[in-house]
């Protein structure tokens, strides 16, 4: 299991898709976890993000697959994993969020939020992620190939 988790090989495409999405997604989770960018940190994401509704250990889990999914990402390290919980965190602003307001952003600012066409982009970021692996110079690669 652990051999099919970490499977990839040194595809040059796999390293831009998830350098992309990584340095994207860590602003996002450094607001969460640490209050950087902006952010309110840990226990005021917890606050913000039950206060909507939210169950706390769901809250718990997006500071930590935004936070450490994207610093997998970056480094190449359980790409598969970290790809997986960012796009079920994006599948769950989609649903719980974005999706009423539509597909666009709030260029204009004249809707009440933000569409889905930035989750629809990262979405499919991770899947492609989730099916090849991490790619040239991943963390997952060299461990793949310490084992074999």
């Amino acid at each position: 299991m652990i051999r099919k988790l970490l499977a990839t090989n040194n595809d040059i495409l796999q390293l831009i898709l998830r350098l992309t999405l990584g340095i994207v997604i860590f602003p996002h989770g450094a607001q969460k976890m640490l209050g950087w960018f902006g952010g309110g940190g840990f226990s005021a994401t917890m606050q913000g993000m039950t206060g909507m509704g939210l169950p706390s250990v769901i809250v718990f889990l997006v500071i930590v697959a935004e936070f450490f999914g994207s610093l997998g990402l970056i480094t190449g390290f359980l790409t598969r994993f970290s790809a997986f919980g960012i796009a079920v965190v994006m599948l769950g602003a989609v649903f719980t969020v974005h999706a009423k307001v539509g597909f666009f952003m709030n260029w204009m600012g004249q809707q009440q939020g933000e569409g889905f066409e930035y989750h629809l982009l990262v979405l499919g970021i991770a899947l492609a992620l989730m099916i090849r692996g991490g790619g040239a110079y991943s963390v997952d690669g060299a461990l793949q190939n310490n084992r074999s």
